[in-house]
């Protein structure tokens, strides 16, 4: 599996057949690389997964699945407001649920934030219930995008079922955990191989650095991948 980092909670999942987006949200983010572009980053992408319906998520969705014909898997809500947009390749969803995409399976699991857009004009639009996202697929380890979210002690119920090796954990406080309950979710409810934090540093608002979050992960410090925008990592199953 390799991985790349886009800054906010955007990212890129390279496996065999497949090229994922998560949470493509590059134009109006102050701390996407100056050296990319949209259409660099979704240059061959055959699938985009969408956590939720906050702008700062969809980001630039609609624009790179009209471009490259890649396939929308998400939330019922969301799926329905992309095909009401024009986009026919879209793959509806809900929590709890697990769906065979070819070359990997793709399921959501619960979030404990908010889910909305005002993306073209729209206002506040519902958007469904925000989710995480595990990617599984043979051969790789399981991934876990948290999403935007707070912990919750059912986390150790995602844990038990899905079993993710790489966790991605939102940090950066305020709209999702800060350092210390995103320490205390990895250390607690999962046993990650890898964690990228995530979600930090892109606006004033949030925390600017993932230091208190690996200082406060202790003797776990070690499995954190703290990525720099355009930055790539690659994982293999142990």
């Amino acid at each position: 599996m390799k991985l790349t980092y886009w800054s906010h909670s955007a990212f890129t999942v390279e496996i065999k057949d497949a090229k994922i987006l998560i949470d493509p949200f590059f134009t109006g983010n102050p701390t996407f690389p100056e050296d990319a572009t949209v259409a660099s980053v979704s240059e061959g992408v055959t699938h985009v997964l969408l956590t939720h319906g906050h702008d700062d998520h969809v980001g630039d969705a609609l624009h790179i699945l009209k471009e490259t014909g890649a396939q929308l898997t998400s939330n019922f809500e969301i799926c329905m407001w992309a095909q009401s947009r024009g986009i026919e390749n879209i793959n509806p969803m809900g929590s709890g649920g697990c769906v065979d995409v070819g070359p990997f399976k793709v399921a959501l699991t619960q979030a404990q934030h908010s889910s909305s857009t005002a993306q073209a004009g729209d206002g506040q639009t519902y958007m469904g219930n925000p989710n995480g996202i595990v990617v599984i697929a043979e051969g790789e380890p399981t991934l876990l995008h948290m999403g935007d979210t707070d912990i919750f002690s059912d986390m150790a119920l995602i844990h038990e079922i899905y079993q993710p090796e790489v966790g991605i954990v939102p940090i950066g406080d305020r709209f999702t955990m800060g350092a210390e309950t995103a320490a205390m979710a990895c250390k607690r409810y999962f046993n990650f191989k890898t964690i990228v934090p995530c979600h930090y540093k892109t606006f004033p608002i949030l925390d600017q650095s993932a230091d208190h979050f690996i200082e406060t992960m202790g003797t776990n410090g070690f499995r954190i991948a703290d990525l720099k925008p355009g930055e790539t990592v690659e994982i293999g199953k142990e």
